[in-house]
């Protein structure tokens, strides 16, 4: 005698069975991914040893001199432009004599967090410069900047809410997010119908975070904040902007990206950092007291970790006295600029596009962009090679950073170089419109 079993034991094998092929699927793709990551870091590796064996490898190179457009290496002069001290104050006389005088003042170091007994007044002095710098109620250093967005990021949000990030945000950002309890979502590089679809799809009542940079450090462009600004009131999301490399830039005085647009009081935070324009070495956070109150009791990388040094501290105050009290200095970074973009267009060189003085120029190689950085060095010019995985291995590139500081002649001289370099290896040049930037 035959038996069969009901319809709804069947229907409830099915769905079991479709459950453990999407399940199968699932594991499948996890697999793939974890290979290919895996071959991209064997790649990258690989390239590394391959740029070592040539005498090319780019990085941890030793400076024997003050950070400067010029720089000593191996006893040799090289013109420096891969420095992130985009108005020239690391090697300022002001700038040092504070860092001097703090430490006759105050020793090298505080031996402590700010939590406990590393806070000085000149710690508590710099937060309230910078608070009124950037247009907020407080602000908090700490550090580094990285650490900033450690301990910023990790706090504000919980299991239940959502972080949402530019694909092409900084290694900090996004270290910052792995360690809150909250989901994160990435939205395509400055895409702000991507960023829209995705805001769209969350709970309305849940918190959403979206941190974004001011000005990418690898692209050079700015954040489109007016349409953020409008998604972000849309969808009830708060936002935080990392302006490492706007600081000094773009704003008024250089007060930032939200300042650039108008937009300070629709920001609710802004993250800086002294290690660039500022010519130190720190960050903070700024935002309401509120805010700030509650990240000295909750971010994790301020409490656990020891406070600024004093020489830090007083530098970080030099520096922001000139960028105040000499706007002339921002008006020649942007004279500059737009110089150094004019020349390495007419060159044929293919561009990203940059708005600021971050100026990538694409090789689009691995080895080729170990290989041309050598050959520049060799020839008195030091740049930056980004190579994968820090971006796509048919994307990489070298660069520039432009100073207040440099002369005509000198951006001049590294142009010819490096078109020269690229000729000398056949990397193909492309010839792109120019556009003077209205960023300043």
């Amino acid at each position: 005698m035959l038996s069969f079993k009901p319809a709804g034991d069947v229907v409830g094998l099915c769905q079991i069975n479709k459950l453990r092929i999407i399940f199968k699927v699932l594991q499948m793709g996890k697999i793939l991914r974890e290979k290919i990551l895996a071959r991209e870091k064997s790649a990258a590796y690989h390239a590394a040893e391959r740029a070592m064996a040539q005498g090319a490898y780019p990085y941890f190179r030793s400076i024997e001199s003050a950070q400067d457009t010029e720089v000593i290496i191996n006893g040799q002069k090289v013109l420096m432009f891969g420095s992130n001290a985009y108005l020239g104050l690391t090697n300022h006389p002001k700038v040092k004599e504070a860092a001097i005088g703090a430490i006759a003042k105050y020793g090298s170091g505080c031996a402590g967090s700010r939590f406990l007994n590393g806070t000085l007044d000149i710690h508590m002095e710099l937060e309230d410069r910078l608070a009124a710098y950037v247009g907020k109620d407080a602000a908090l250093v700490f550090s580094t900047g990285f650490q900033v967005n450690l301990g910023v990021i990790s706090s504000l949000t919980g299991r239940n809410d959502y972080i949402i990030l530019d694909e092409y945000n900084h290694a900090s950002i996004i270290d910052g997010s792995r360690l809150s309890f909250s989901r994160v979502i990435k939205y395509r590089h400055n895409d702000m119908q991507d960023l829209e679809s995705k805001l769209s799809r969350l709970p309305a009542e849940a918190i959403k975070l979206i941190v974004v940079d001011g000005v990418f450090s690898m692209e050079g462009d700015i954040v489109k904040l007016p349409e953020l600004v409008a998604l972000s009131e849309r969808y009830g999301a708060s936002i935080m902007v990392d302006d490492a490399h706007a600081l000094g830039v773009i704003g008024e005085q250089g007060a930032g990206t939200a300042s650039h647009f108008g937009l300070t009081d629709q920001v609710d935070l802004i993250m800086g950092t002294f290690s660039k324009s500022l010519a130190s070495l720190g960050g903070f956070i700024a935002s309401d007291f509120d805010t700030i109150e509650y990240l000295k009791h909750h971010a994790r990388s301020l409490i656990f970790s020891a406070s600024m040094s004093p020489a830090s501290v007083a530098s970080t105050l030099a520096a922001l006295d000139i960028i105040q009290s000499e706007p002339e200095r921002r008006a020649q970074l942007w004279h500059n600029t737009n110089y150094a973009i004019e020349l390495l267009t007419a060159a044929g060189l293919e561009l990203g596009p940059t708005e600021t003085p971050i100026i990538p120029v694409y090789v689009r190689d691995n080895d080729l962009t170990f290989q041309v950085t050598k050959i520049l060095q060799d020839n008195g010019i030091f740049v930056n090679p980004v190579v994968a995985p820090a971006v796509p291995a048919d994307s990489t590139l070298l660069r520039l950073s432009i100073m207040a500081t440099h002369t005509f002649g000198q951006i001049e001289e590294a142009v010819t170089k490096i078109a020269d370099a690229f000729k000398l290896l056949g990397i193909n040049t492309r010839n792109t419109p120019y556009e003077e930037s209205t960023a300043c």
